[in-house]
C-alpha cells in the first residue's frame, strides 16, 4: 500500500509510524485507519523490526475520529451497519494495536483527543511531551458512551476516569502521568529523541522472549477483564450512538462545527 494519511519510517530495529494529516489535526479518517492497520501488518511480518512507535506529524497526535469524513461516508448507515462497521475497524483497530505481538509505543504531542486517545492508550507505553493534552468529550458534545474501546479505568483507574469522562475534561501530560496513564513527560523538542532511545533499549533485548512476556502480561489483563470489559462497552457504545438524544446533540454540534469553520475561512 502507499500512503497518503500516515508515514513509515524504519530506523533500525524500529518502525515509526505516524499520523500524517497535520493540516486535519491529524483526524483519523477511514483511510487513516485503513493505512496504519496495513503498516501494523507489514512491521509484524518484518522480522528485523523489534518495536513500533506511533506517532503524529505536526503540531497534534490527533483530534480524533474524523467526524466529517464518517458522516459522508456512513451518515445513512443503520444501527446494525454501524454495528458492523465499528466492530472491524474502530474497535478492530484498537484490538490489534493491544494484540500487536511486539511492543508499542505512543509517541504524543498536542491534542489527543477521543479516537486519538483510545489509539494512544492501546499502545504498551506512553511518552508524552510537555505540552501534550488528552481528552474525551463525546459525552458531552455527541450524548455517546465514550468512543469505541473503554481503555480509560484500565489507564487512569475507575475513580479518575468517571471524573475524566463524566465531566469531559482535558488533561495535561503532567497530571497524565500523575494518573499512571503516560510512562514519560519530556520537553517537546526532545520527544523523538527521548521515545527513539527507549524504543532502542527494549529492541536490544531477545526479541521472542520480549514477545512471550507481553503475551503474559496482556493476558494477565485479559484475565482481569480487560478484553471482556471492552466487547460489552461496545454493545453500549452502538446503542448510545443510536438514540434521540445522541442525534439531536450531535447535529447541534455539527452546525456549531460548519460555522466556526466558515468563520475560520472567511
Amino acid at each position: 500500500m502507499k500512503y497518503s494519511d500516515i508515514s513509515y519510517e524504519v530506523i533500525g530495529a524500529v518502525a515509526r509510524i505516524c499520523h500524517n494529516r497535520p493540516g486535519q489535526a491529524n483526524a483519523e479518517s477511514e483511510n487513516l485507519l485503513a493505512e496504519l492497520d496495513d503498516a501494523l501488518d507489514r512491521a509484524k511480518r518484518d522480522d528485523a523490526i523489534r518495536v513500533i512507535i506511533i506517532g503524529a506529524k505536526g503540531k497534534h497526535f490527533s483530534a480524533g475520529h474524523d467526524l466529517m469524513d464518517g458522516m459522508e461516508k456512513r451518515g445513512n448507515f443503520s444501527p446494525e451497519q454501524h454495528w458492523l462497521w465499528e466492530s472491524e475497524h474502530y474497535l478492530g483497530n484498537a484490538l490489534r494495536i493491544w494484540d500487536f505481538p511486539k511492543p508499542t509505543i505512543a509517541q504524543v504531542q498536542g491534542a489527543c483527543i477521543a479516537g486519538g486517545f483510545m489509539v494512544a492508550n492501546m499502545c504498551d507505553m506512553v511518552v508524552a511531551a510537555d505540552d501534550a493534552f488528552f481528552s474525551d468529550p463525546v459525552g458531552h458534545s455527541l450524548a455517546a458512551a465514550s468512543v469505541e474501546a473503554l481503555v480509560h479505568p484500565w489507564v487512569m483507574g475507575l475513580r479518575k476516569a468517571k471524573e475524566f469522562l463524566f465531566t469531559g475534561q482535558r488533561i495535561g501530560a503532567a497530571e497524565a502521568k500523575e494518573w499512571g496513564m503516560v510512562n514519560h513527560v519530556v520537553p517537546r523538542a526532545e520527544m523523538e529523541d527521548f521515545t527513539l532511545e527507549l524504543a532502542n533499549r527494549i529492541a536490544a533485548a531477545p526479541p521472542i522472549g520480549i514477545r512471550m512476556l507481553k503475551r503474559s502480561l496482556n493476558r494477565s489483563a485479559d484475565i482481569m477483564g480487560f478484553r471482556n470489559s471492552l466487547m460489552a462497552h461496545f454493545d453500549t457504545h452502538i446503542l448510545s450512538t443510536s438514540t434521540k438524544e445522541h442525534f439531536e446533540v450531535a447535529a447541534a454540534g455539527m452546525r456549531a462545527s460548519m460555522e466556526a469553520a466558515k468563520k475560520a475561512q472567511s
